[in-house]
């Protein structure tokens, strides 16, 4: 088993990565205080590995109460975050209480939201069950829910007392959930990391055959390459924002076409191609360096094409709603090369639209 530090001063915390992981001692490690836990789950992950972690904090004399949610992007809602709260309730939780969050990037962000807001605050750790949440999602501490128009629009920051990821969940992952923690796992790499990238390039295929050995690597780096950041700067005041590569216009399409139509990941793997290929007609990236990520975000399975109904004018709408806009103007992170990123300002919604336009045409 890895074990990594998030380093936030008095507030760092441990990841921990390996294979059939003991949650119980760990979680007791990290919550050595608490005597109630709530464990948030959904209806997917809840009878794959519910009953096993539940075991295993009942073992460490912890007090065990369960939240079900409803699967899906789409749940990731203010109703689920009120049901989390309503259970709490249910159950008598005081601020000596905790959270856990079993599952993906959904159970996590709301776990962690509902977390940071009941009776002003309470502990949480992270049981991440998907690839993505592993490389992205359950570290750094942000947590949020979506509303209609736009994603992650309401939120805080509050960071885990741990994250477990304990690789054989990703065992019974389907595919499309693989390729969707893929999208943040080239992401990380193309920020970052060109030498991880080049590892990516060679190893991507062995991540659909469940090759333990490289899901490892991949998520041991990119869970440090995020620490590092993060400890930089916790709330995205300058560096963290690179972690939003392909983000801004993969928000787009996730508000577009109606949140779980596409995986998270899918769009930000959408997301990139569109940003690298606005860094090379600005001259910034290489055409050769923009194949590349192509290149790869094809091997990972990612889409790689506009969806036909999807306009300029929708990807420019959507942009302007999202959470990163500063003083009305869309923050946009372009690629300079294989693992490097800048972010830029001065990008207009004529050249956004001209560049949508012209990769409609030009796929």
């Amino acid at each position: 088993m890895k074990e990594l530090t998030v380093g936030l001063q008095d507030r760092a915390y441990p990841i921990y990565i390996g294979e059939n992981i003991e949650y119980g001692s760990l979680i007791r490690k990290a919550l050595p205080k608490v005597q109630k836990v709530m464990v948030v789950t959904n209806e997917t992950v809840g009878p794959l590995y519910l009953k096993r972690l539940q075991s295993s904090l009942e073992q460490e004399q912890f007090e065990v109460a369960t939240c079900i949610l409803k699967d899906g992007e789409k749940y990731k809602n203010i109703d689920s975050f009120y049901t989390i709260h309503t259970r709490l309730l249910e159950e008598n939780f005081g601020r000596d209480g905790a959270i856990i969050a079993l599952g993906g990037g959904v159970i996590g962000d709301l776990s962690g939201f509902a977390a940071s807001t009941y009776q002003r605050g309470i502990a949480f750790v992270q049981v991440p069950t998907t690839l993505l949440a592993m490389v992205d999602s359950s570290v750094g501490g942000k947590t949020a829910i979506n509303h209609p128009l736009g994603k992650n629009m309401i939120g805080s920051f509050h960071q885990p007392k741990a994250v477990i990821a304990s690789l054989e969940c990703l065992k019974t992952l389907p595919e499309r959930e693989i390729t969707a923690g893929l999208g943040e796992v080239v992401k990380t790499a193309m920020i970052k990391d060109e030498p991880f990238f080049m590892y990516l390039e060679k190893h991507i295929e062995a991540v659909f055959t469940c090759n333990l050995d490289v899901l490892g690597v991949i998520v041991e780096r990119c869970c440090n390459i995020k620490a590092e950041v993060v400890a930089h700067d916790e709330k995205e005041h300058g560096l963290r924002a690179i972690l939003n590569f392909g983000h801004t216009f993969g928000h787009a399409l996730e508000s577009f076409l109606g949140y779980g139509t596409w995986l998270h990941g899918e769009a930000v793997g959408l997301g990139m191609i569109i940003a690298s290929n606005l860094a090379v007609k600005r001259g910034l990236l290489k055409a050769e360096s923009a194949h590349r990520l192509l290149n790869l975000c094809r091997k990972a399975k990612l889409p790689v094409t506009i969806p036909e109904n999807m306009q300029d004018k929708d990807f420019i709408f959507y942009m302007h709603h999202d959470k990163k806009v500063r003083q009305g103007t869309v923050r946009y992170v372009l690629p300079v090369d294989v693992g490097a990123v800048r972010l830029f300002s001065d990008v207009g919604d004529e050249e956004v639209s001209a560049l949508i336009l012209d990769l409609k045409q030009h796929p």
